[in-house]
């Protein structure tokens, strides 16, 4: 078994597609090169690695084609689960290609594999009962009511910019379980790079006879590459997104740089709603997790800077400068 360090690493959904483009192929290839570069010095310094990644706009595109087929065609819709392993696939795909092209152009032999991760919920979680996690596109209130009589959908109104409306919400529950993560955990401690976990997982549940189920639901990504970095005794976490360091205050006069902080202190800002809901907060709670189920350190940062040190927003259990 390797005595390797393992990181985890949690790619944003801007790694694939960013807010102004259309979501090619030829696009989501091209930023998926351009960030995975950022991760070569990790493994220039022999970490061994697991890389999770967001699917939101790409499962969003998805239920737009479910909705022109049904439309058009009179094709079956497919529900939120299968478009999560859907895109877990294509999106896995996509990065490891991108990733072996990377490794070849920089001589590092590594072996990549991409794992579709079902990943448990509690289907009495209190979010089924109160979902908010908005998926799909806009509908007419005509179109809403029709679609939450004939397929019981939950639909909450949209207003945003120039486009007013109603759109779909799904519960999004906490993550209880990684069911593949003995298999990740083995592979990757073995030197294989591992795709895991995407889009948060495929949301399944035990029902009373202990059969395997679906749940129509979407997991946040970040909790659940933190539990898949807490049960396969990860020793750093890394969330990758658009800013390169947590800031206290954003945005405000006294916006300040936060480079390190403890688990007690980033507690008490979290609980001062220092951190915004719809951005950092969930970020927060992510990295705190990792680090109360052993992780030694999680850093939140933009890809480009991932590997200049003086970047990046650094979460230890106690106060460390490094």
């Amino acid at each position: 078994m390797s005595e390797k360090k393992l990181a985890v690493i949690a790619l944003g959904g801007n790694a694939l597609l960013r807010g102004n483009q259309k979501g090619t192929i030829e696009e989501q290839e091209q930023n998926a090169t351009d960030t995975l570069e950022n991760i070569v010095f990790l493994l220039r310094q022999g970490y061994n690695l697991v890389i999770s990644h967001g699917n939101g706009p790409q499962v969003g595109n998805m239920l737009l084609q479910n909705d022109a087929g049904e439309q058009v065609y009179s094709l079956p819709q497919m529900p939120i689960d299968v478009c999560v392993a859907d895109t877990q696939g294509s999106i896995g795909y996509i990065i490891e290609r991108a990733l072996r092209n990377v490794l070849k152009k920089y001589e590092i032999e590594r072996e990549i594999v991409t794992l579709i991760t079902p990943v448990l919920v509690d289907i009495n979680d209190p979010a089924f009962s109160k979902p908010t996690k908005r998926v799909g596109r806009v509908y007419s209130k005509e179109e809403a009511d029709r679609l939450t009589e004939a397929k019981g959908w939950v639909f909450k109104e949209e207003i945003k910019d120039t486009i007013s409306g109603w759109r779909r919400v799904v519960p999004s529950p906490e993550p209880k379980g990684i069911l593949n993560e003995k298999v990740i955990e083995n592979m990757a401690n073995s030197g294989f790079i591992v795709i895991a976990s995407g889009g948060g997982g495929i949301p399944v549940y035990y029902d009373e006879h202990g059969t395997l189920r679906p749940a129509e639901a979407v997991i946040d990504k970040d909790l659940a590459s933190s539990l898949l970095g807490g049960n396969i005794k990860a020793h750093e976490f890394y969330i990758l997104t658009d800013v390169p360091y947590i800031y206290l205050n954003y945005k405000q006069p006294n916006q300040a740089i936060a480079e390190f902080l403890n688990h007690a202190d980033t507690m008490t800002y979290l609980e001062q709603g220092m951190f915004g809901e719809g951005s950092m907060a969930p970020k927060i709670r992510a990295a705190l997790k990792f680090i109360e189920n052993g992780g030694q350190k999680s850093i939140i940062t933009e890809a480009t800077k991932l590997e200049d040190k003086k970047y990046g927003s650094k979460i230890t259990m106690e106060y460390n400068t490094y």
